[in-house]
């Protein structure tokens, strides 16, 4: 039996934590369906609110009437016995006295009706005040919630060698190897180029005057020194004559 007994504190540990596991999960959609019923309660108790209301304007309503009434048969009492009709003065007299009983519990009604919506309008807006809160707190909650998802996301993804994350961090840094070695490649063949090639040698033969471009050269040179020539001694001539 011993046994047995543990064996039932053990399930019902387990079915405990089960359950604690289960609402710990779902806490964010549990707050929310908490607040979705705590709003309809309100939205309840303001249809309650406003038939009491109702019950204290119908309540003032009659209190106005009564008032009428007890006025105007407490003047017809007072007309009775200054006609010397006490008879009927007495029965006008029962009236008001039944008018002013109805006065009377119609005034308490009233006040209680008033007593309650005061109350009922507290209680709807503390209750009120409490959801906002409650909301806030509802949109921070799944706001957090989501930032923690990506974050562990995140944090699993760059943990594990093999992951998306870090071969796509692997396959960028080839590119780029890719790329700086071809650019290396081409820095390369230009100064081969310039050392070793066509270009280089032509270089060489222009630096020493040999070759067309300095024949070129050359030709230019006295050219200009012709003209130079030619121009100084029309010069000359202008000023003999």
């Amino acid at each position: 039996m011993a046994v047995f007994s543990k064996i039932l504190t053990m399930l019902r540990g387990d079915v405990r934590s089960i359950g604690q596991s289960l609402v710990d999960h779902n806490a964010n959609g549990i707050y929310e369906q908490e607040i979705i019923e705590a709003k309809a309660h309100v939205t309840r108790a303001r249809q309650e609110l406003t038939a009491v209301m109702a019950r204290e304007m119908q309540a003032a309503r009659e209190i106005e009437r009564l008032g009428r009434d007890l006025r105007r048969y407490e003047e017809l009492a007072l007309e009775a016995l200054q006609k010397n009709e006490e008879g009927l003065a007495g029965e006008v007299a029962d009236k008001v006295a039944g008018l002013e009983v109805a006065l009377a519990e119609q005034t308490s009604a009233r006040d209680d009706f008033s007593g309650h919506v005061t109350r009922m309008k507290d209680l709807i807006r503390n209750a009120e005040a409490n959801l906002r809160d409650h909301e806030r707190e509802l949109v921070m909650a799944k706001t957090t919630e989501s930032v923690y998802r990506a974050t562990a996301t995140i944090s699993s993804s760059m943990g594990s060698s093999g992951s998306k994350l870090m071969s796509a961090k692997e396959s960028l840094e080839r590119i780029r190897q890719r790329h700086q070695d071809t650019a290396d490649r081409m820095q390369a063949a230009e100064q081969l180029e310039g050392e070793l090639g066509h270009s280089s040698l032509e270089r060489k033969l222009a630096a020493a005057g040999i070759g067309a471009t300095a024949s070129r050269k050359a030709q230019v040179m006295a050219r200009l020194q012709q003209r130079l020539h030619a121009d100084a001694d029309a010069g000359a001539g202008a000023k003999q004559g």
